[in-house]
């Protein structure tokens, strides 16, 4: 008989840090779109497929995360939660500490979010103030603050944030019946990558899948300090959610695509743009930094590091309108026109 999705931590309760008394809090995130792209299969000469994370409930992936980490919260007896966030973080621990009923605290980096995130995060409830600074100067006020104050922090650094992103992993393996050979996933904080290697490892630890991806991940050129190899002061890139310049995961991502036989690597914001413009030709609306995954998955085909007929995954992190703004910049201003359908025909030159 068929049911409704659960929610991550009941879909994959065996596998999360919960006992029987933990109470979840879920608002049922997860499940989310695994879509084949035609159009990147045929160029690629290659399987490609579109995991779209902006079917969560507050739009990203974030929220896979954040059902985990307030859920323990609330089980440890938090009233107070506290992030920094360029906006995807802000946006989901806003709505989940409001289904908690537990207070909410975000630091925002001064002018540097999106206003698809700020919404959701205001409306929600949170208590938004604003750091002079960076993302990194926010997630550092944090920390601190979390580890003097009674408050619980949800940031990636939270292990249960990745315990609950690495459902992700599980999610794409179980549509596919194996797992994929090259995964590809945008890197800002890299709680991303280090949580899904997490996810492919379990299941292949356990014997579910025979191998695991190659993980790849992508920063943006002006945010990209793994790839640099040191931490980027004024991280500059289109791609906000992206925009950090000393993530919280470095150490793991590197694990991740060192384990995993990949890499992290860098592309432009034209590509990013590139990417983010053809996906939505496809009918995926995804913010510019989801676009990274695509537009990696491109280098990486134009530079013939894909086997042909490879079976690929590209993860979408976030939704088109959490970032609106490059999708209204690079269209074009609609035509007046006077309400008739010939001229309307004239129009589309039928």
């Amino acid at each position: 008989m068929a049911r409704p999705w659960r929610g991550v931590i009941e879909e994959y309760r065996d596998r999360l840090p919960v006992g029987p008394d933990t109470p979840v809090v879920t608002l049922g995130e997860g499940g989310t779109p695994l879509v084949r792209s035609d159009a990147l299969s045929d160029e690629t000469r290659c399987d490609v497929w579109l995991k779209y994370e902006g079917a969560n409930p507050t739009g990203s992936f974030k929220d896979r995360g954040m059902t985990v980490a307030i859920s323990k919260a609330l089980e440890e007896g938090s009233k107070a939660v506290v992030c920094a966030s360029t906006g995807n973080t802000s946006a989901s621990a806003a709505a989940y500490a409001g289904k908690a009923g537990v207070t909410c605290a975000v630091l925002v980096p001064k002018g540097k979010v999106a206003l698809g995130k700020m919404a959701g995060t205001l409306v929600h409830g949170a208590r938004v103030l604003e750091v002079e600074g960076n993302f990194d100067a926010a997630l550092e006020l944090a920390q601190d603050l979390a580890s003097n104050f009674p408050v619980t922090l949800v940031n990636s650094v939270n292990p249960h944030r990745l315990q609950g992103q690495k459902t992700a992993a599980f999610e794409i393996c179980d549509a596919l019946g194996r797992a994929p050979d090259v995964h590809c996933v945008p890197v800002g904080n890299a709680g991303n990558i280090s949580s899904q290697w997490l996810g492919y490892s379990e299941y292949l630890n356990d014997g579910v899948i025979h191998e695991p991806p190659r993980l790849f991940g992508f920063q943006a050129a002006g945010a990209a300090p793994i790839v640099e190899g040191a931490p980027v002061k004024t991280p500059q890139t289109i791609a906000s959610a992206i925009r950090i310049g000393n993530p919280a995961s470095w150490d793991k991502a590197l694990a991740a695509a060192k384990e995993s036989e990949g890499a992290i690597l860098a592309v432009t914001d034209r590509e990013i743009l590139a990417a983010y413009r053809r996906i939505a030709r496809e009918g995926m609306f995804a913010e510019p930094a989801s676009a990274a995954s695509v537009a990696g998955l491109l280098r990486l085909a134009g530079e013939d590091r894909l086997p042909e007929g490879s079976t690929i995954v590209c993860v979408l992190t976030g939704h088109g309108l959490k970032d609106p703004e490059w999708a209204i910049t690079g269209a074009a201003h609609p035509p007046s026109i006077p309400a008739d359908a010939h001229a309307v025909a004239a129009e589309l030159g039928l």
